[in-house]
């Protein structure tokens, strides 16, 4: 389905066919329950007919709804007798729009990047470390892992002082003109252990441009991540804050806060064919507390990195067609 985006999905409401088909697939007792089984892992319908105690018709026609709607996926294994079907959840995230867009011609681009799918990390400093899923990747206070092959699965990444850049490329970003960019992650500080209060400044730039300076707070502990792992060591960092850094004609906003003057214009997003992302605890900041990066399966929140761009499509386009 070409609304799906990784493990997110837009609707809009000049879609209503769209719209109904997923919320009609979540108002469902038994298929929420079945969503939140999955966000566990795999199941097959059995094991999730077991698991609901609810009949075995029952979970497999609740699986056929959610997986036509998008929310789940489904394939054909061997099994002891014969093969099973073994569900996984497709979507960990549902964006709704309201508002209509025809009056005004804007489009809404998102893309999701993995949180080990940097370009560059320069000037890592210690305390610093990957973790994946299910263990460690690499050494632990070795800048060298972060450029390992094993960052790819990271789903946890933390450091003293330095920066990762990623870079977004969407399809014909020569045809768009970009009107605003919002980027959203989930971060905290970085101490040993985890610690309330341990100020950091973290620092986010586009295209080169610093949009201004976060500083958190703490290094989050206490309680479990909402999607932390059981290995995870319970007296380490588990969750962090969800911020969202956004770019219009007027200025940079931060949680909706004006942070600084730089415009969308300011970024020159049209002289090259990509929009660098970098995360940065800076030399130059006032407090350098370091910073922990979460991906979909740490912390409270299921993603790591959402950029979304709204656009226009150029004129010459429109002529052209």
């Amino acid at each position: 389905m070409d609304d799906i985006h990784g493990k997110h999905v837009d609707l809009k409401i000049e879609d209503p066919d769209r719209l109904y088909q997923l919320t009609h697939a979540l108002a469902s007792p038994v298929r929420i329950r079945i969503m939140q089984a999955l966000g566990e892992k795999s199941m097959s319908v059995g094991e999730l007919s077991q698991r609901l105690d609810i009949p075995m018709s029952t979970a497999a026609l609740a699986v056929k709804i959610l997986e036509e709607a998008g929310l789940i996926m489904t394939e054909t294994q061997p099994g002891v007798r014969g093969s099973v079907k073994l569900c996984s959840r497709r979507l960990d995230t549902i964006g709704i729009q309201l508002t209509p867009r025809e009056h005004t011609g804007e489009n809404v681009l998102a893309l999701h990047m993995p949180l080990g799918g940097y370009s560059s990390a320069e000037g890592i400093k210690s305390t610093c470390g990957l973790a994946g899923a299910e263990t460690l990747l690499g050494e632990m206070d070795n800048p060298s892992v972060f450029y390992s092959p094993d960052r790819f699965a990271a789903q946890l990444i933390w450091f003293r002082q330095g920066s990762l850049e990623y870079r977004f490329a969407f399809q014909q970003m020569e045809y768009m003109d970009i009107e605003w960019l919002e980027l959203s992650f989930e971060a905290c500080s970085e101490a040993p252990m985890h610690r309330d209060p341990w100020e950091s400044d973290i620092a986010v730039a586009i295209n080169g441009r610093r949009l201004g300076i976060w500083t958190s707070p703490c290094d989050c502990g206490g309680r479990q991540g909402r999607l932390t792992p059981q290995w995870w060591p319970a007296l380490s960092t588990q969750y962090g804050f969800l911020k969202t850094w956004r770019v219009t004609a007027e200025g940079s906003y931060l949680d909706g806060v004006r942070i600084s003057d730089v415009t969308i214009r300011d970024l020159g997003i049209d002289r090259q064919g990509y929009i660098s992302a970098r995360i940065e605890v800076p030399q130059d900041a006032q407090h350098i507390g370091g910073i922990n990066l979460f991906g979909e399966w740490f912390g409270d929140y299921p993603q790591a990195l959402a950029l979304k761009v709204g656009y226009r499509m150029r004129q010459e386009i429109y002529d052209a067609t």
